[in-house]
């Protein structure tokens, strides 16, 4: 069964940052801003955060889902 995408940033950092594989500080850092920041995410932030979850093998951001 495939897992839905993830509708905020807020969600897919804090799966990240609970997640069993390792982060570097930098990382880290990211994924706590983005946790509690409810500010849009510029487009390269967007672009860290999909390459983050695809190397954790998490789903993606939705199409169109909250930045």
């Amino acid at each position: 069964m495939t897992e839905p995408p993830f509708l905020d940033h807020r969600a897919a950092a804090l799966a990240l940052l609970s997640g069993t594989g390792r982060l570097s500080r930098k990382a880290g850092q990211f994924l706590g801003q983005l946790a509690v920041d409810p500010s849009p995410m510029s487009e390269a932030q967007a672009d860290w955060l999909g390459k983050l979850l695809a190397r954790a093998g998490l789903p993606p951001m939705a199409e169109g889902g909250a930045a």
